[in-house]
Formats: C-alpha cells, sequence, structure tokens
C-alpha cells in the first residue's frame, strides 16, 4: 500500500507510537487476561440460570441450590486449568498457539500466509481494558486464530509485531506510520441509511401501519409492524452502530480501518490482500454523489466475511475510486474503456493492463474491478438459446466473497477477444516479484528500493544496493 498522491493535499504521515522496550511481546509465552475465566463461569451460570425454572417445579429449591454450586464450581474448575495451558507466542516469523484442556493442540502459523489483523473491542472489553486480536489467513472459514481478552495495549503491541513479521521485518520495528485517507462525518452516515428505497418504503409502511391501530383500533396492525420493525433494526439501525466514527487510512503496511459505537474495531488489509473491490451506487445515492465500496478479501470467510467487506460504507463517489487506486497502486479504474453490450439489459466492461472492470445495473449501479493478477480462472459460456443468438458470457473467477466479475451477453466474436486480451494480460502481470509476501523488504519495489516502514532509510550493502530478502 503505497501513501497517497501528493495532489490530493493529504496531510502529513501520523508519527508511529515508539514501542515500550520493557514491554516486548516477541519473545515469551503469553495467556490471555485472567478476566476470561469470572466471564466464562458467567456465561455457563447464566445458561443455567434460564432452566431454574423447571428444576424448581421438578426437585424443589435445595436441588437448585446444589446444582447451583456445582455448575459454578465445575465450571471453575475446567476454565481454570483451560486458562493455563492456553497460551501463544511468537517464535521468528510463526505465531504459535496452544489450546485445550483434555484435548491439547498447538497451531504453529507461518505469518507469511496473514491476509488481515483486526483488534475487536466489544463493550463489554472496553470497560475492562481488554481486546481480542484476530488474524485472519489465507486458509478459508476454520483458519483464522483468535485472540480472546488480552490487554489492549499487549493486542496492539501484538498487531504491530504479527505485521512486522509479515512485512518482512524484525518484530521490535517500531509500527508503520500512516496517512489520513478520509473520515466518514456522521451526519452523511445518518442521511445515506436514510436515503434509500426500502428504508423509505419500510419508514411510510410503519407509519401507516401506526395509524391504522391509532385510528381503527386494528391489533392487526400492530402484528404487521413488528417485522418491520425488525427489518429496520437490522438494516438501519445495524450499519449505523457499526460505521458510527469510521476512520480510514493507508500506511505501507495496508489500509487500515476503524470503526465502531459499541464494538470498536481496528482493521489492518495488508498490501495485495484485496483480490476484487466493487462501488455500489444505489438508484438515490446518486442524486447525493455517494457510493459504498466493498471488498474481496482472500482471508476472511462465513460470516467474518459478510462483517468485513466494507472499505468505506458510506464516501463521496470521487473518494471512492481514489480508495481503488490506492488498494491496486499504479492503476485508474475510472479511466478503464468501457465497451456497451448493446443487450436490453445495459451492461458494460472493459480491461486494460492492469484492470478487469464490469459496470452493471441501472437502479443500483455496481461497478466491479478485478486486477488481471488476482484472476483465478476464465471461462467463456453460453446457453442454449445464447448459442442461437450469437452471445457468450465472460466469467472472471476470484475467492468468494461480494464481488463476481463477468461480462454477460457479449457477441461471440467480442467474448473470444476479451478473453485472449484477459489471458495475455494476465500471464503478463503474474511475475515472480509481484507477491504478496514480505512486502517492506522485496528488492524489486521501487526500482530495488525497500520502502514501507524503512522509506527513506538507505540499507547496508555493498555498493549501497539493497540486499535481498
Amino acid at each position: 500500500m503505497l501513501p497517497p498522491n501528493g495532489a490530493w493535499g493529504a496531510p502529513p504521515p501520523v508519527p508511529p507510537r515508539r514501542p515500550d522496550p520493557a514491554a516486548d511481546v516477541t519473545t515469551g509465552i503469553f495467556r490471555s487476561h485472567w478476566l476470561i475465566i469470572p466471564l466464562q463461569v458467567l456465561g455457563v451460570t447464566l445458561v443455567f440460570v434460564a432452566l431454574v425454572g423447571p428444576i424448581l417445579s421438578q426437585f424443589g429449591l435445595a436441588w437448585v441450590i446444589v446444582l447451583a454450586f456445582a455448575v459454578v464450581f465445575g465450571s471453575l474448575a475446567y476454565a481454570l486449568p483451560a486458562w493455563w495451558y492456553g497460551s501463544f507466542g511468537l517464535r521468528e516469523d510463526h505465531l504459535v498457539v496452544h489450546s485445550g484442556l483434555f484435548l491439547r493442540s498447538s497451531r504453529e502459523i507461518p505469518l507469511s500466509r496473514l491476509q488481515a489483523v483486526d483488534v475487536v473491542r466489544p463493550l463489554l472489553m472496553q470497560v475492562f481494558g481488554l481486546a481480542e486480536l484476530r488474524v485472519e489467513l489465507a486458509g478459508g472459514d476454520g483458519s483464522a486464530i483468535r485472540l480472546r481478552c488480552l490487554r489492549w495495549r499487549v493486542a496492539e503491541r501484538l498487531r504491530v509485531a504479527v505485521l512486522a513479521h509479515a512485512a518482512g521485518l524484525p518484530g521490535r520495528a517500531p509500527e508503520a506510520p500512516e496517512w489520513p485517507f478520509y473520515r466518514l462525518p456522521f451526519l452523511l452516515l445518518l442521511g445515506a441509511l436514510t436515503f434509500r428505497v426500502p428504508v423509505l418504503l419500510s419508514f411510510v409502511l410503519l407509519l401507516l401501519l401506526l395509524t391504522a391501530f391509532v385510528v381503527f383500533l386494528e391489533p392487526g396492525a400492530l402484528a404487521g409492524a413488528v417485522p418491520l420493525v425488525l427489518g429496520l433494526l437490522r438494516y438501519y439501525w445495524g450499519p449505523l452502530a457499526r460505521y458510527t466514527d469510521f476512520y480510514a487510512s493507508s500506511s505501507s503496511d495496508g489500509l487500515r480501518l476503524r470503526y465502531g459505537m459499541f464494538q470498536r474495531r481496528m482493521q489492518t488489509v495488508p498490501p495485495g490482500r484485496v483480490q476484487a473491490v466493487r462501488v455500489v451506487e444505489p438508484l438515490l445515492w446518486r442524486a447525493l454523489g455517494v457510493a459504498r465500496v466493498e471488498a474481496t478479501v482472500a482471508g476472511y470467510a462465513g460470516a467474518r466475511q459478510a462483517d468485513s467487506t466494507a472499505l468505506l460504507p458510506v464516501a463521496p463517489r470521487g473518494r471512492a475510486f481514489a480508495l481503488v487506486n490506492e488498494v491496486f497502486p499504479e492503476s485508474e479504474a475510472a479511466l478503464v474503456p468501457l465497451v456497451d453490450n448493446r443487450g436490453p439489459l445495459p451492461h458494460a466492461v472493459g480491461v486494460d493492463e492492469r484492470l478487469f472492470v464490469s459496470v452493471r445495473g441501472f437502479l443500483c449501479r455496481v461497478t466491479e474491478i478485478v486486477p488481471v493478477e488476482r484472476m483465478q480462472a476464465l471461462r467463456l459460456s453460453a446457453g442454449p438459446i445464447a448459442q442461437l443468438r450469437g452471445r457468450v458470457t465472460v466469467d472472471v473467477d476470484i475467492p468468494p466473497g461480494p464481488v463476481s466479475a463477468r461480462a454477460t451477453d457479449r457477441n461471440a466474436g467480442e467474448g473470444r477477444r476479451l478473453l485472449d486480451a484477459l489471458v495475455e494480460y494476465g500471464r503478463r502481470a503474474r511475475v515472480p516479484s509481484a507477491g504478496t509476501e514480505r512486502w517492506a523488504t522485496r528488492a524489486t519495489m521501487h526500482g530495488g528500493s525497500v520502502t514501507g516502514r524503512n522509506e527513506g532509510e538507505k540499507t547496508e550493502g555493498s555498493n549501497g544496493d539493497t540486499p535481498e530478502s
């Protein structure tokens, strides 16, 4: 991830925090905070409290008291040794995690597979000064590492050390400086969430049902209002609470996102981990000139992917495409020439040496952008009716996520030329120097100079050359 272009007038970089020499997370064995023990006991106890009614009616108060003591001390007898045996630490450029009480397991994870690092702080953890570190890997849904109930400062220092190892630097390297990119105003977020067709229609229908209940005293109106209220809580209040105080910045370690009202989250996506991006512009948002930027990141899977796809929840359209250019350096998505399919459903596509761009949709315009080096497979397909019409579809396969790039309903000759161009551009883009591991020490970046945290410093070597990593 390169610093923003100076033409945007970006402020100077935020200086990195100097590490505390007395708090070195690169050596030694660490455990979760001891507060995880009473929290686990409390969780088991609350489940037991929910079952008190049937137990009380069947066996009486004495048995309830006996079972309560058994549940509390039994869960404590399990949580305490499980906490003691659950440990983690850094061993060179590997993260080693030990867990389990009866079934012991040890995982040693090479940090070169790192896809993203998140520091999550739910409201209860914020009260006690704790945090959770989530390390997303390239192995799918079951490969993520979650280190729960860490001291917040420990989680922050561990995040910096993990990113340093993944970049090919020593774990004690200071945190890379960051450049402010975009801060989402609360009123813009509030207005954009309100200014959507489904939300406005739900609000109007809810007011009509409440009016019918008040005027005609019709109880059925309240029953109809319940699903509307639940839908508004999910699609209006949920994004509002999640993306309040949203702040994005860029650094040599990647894109950094901070957001959340009740659950604070700091998300770091290292360079090269974004597989594809889409810019979503609903009908009413186009009148406001704003858009939403979503991404497919290989490490996220399942529910975590749905929670982590938004790179910009709401932003001016120009700023949205500026972020795309930041995520995919040396490219200009807005300048890729597009060709319409001249079909009943408008769908334009374009390709250059770096990007494949697809624009579709009328009520909701979606611009999907895939770097040619991230394409995993290309397919040319046509159904029976399409074959009679001489039309084909070109599919660009990428890892699962919100982006599904394709060129639909194209002329057969045009589709074949597009496929051949994508194959050729992809072959040129896949060079050995284009890897995503140890991005801060690759000697091929920027004419052989080391960039990133050590940007501007000259590395000692023979004849002043940068040594290979």
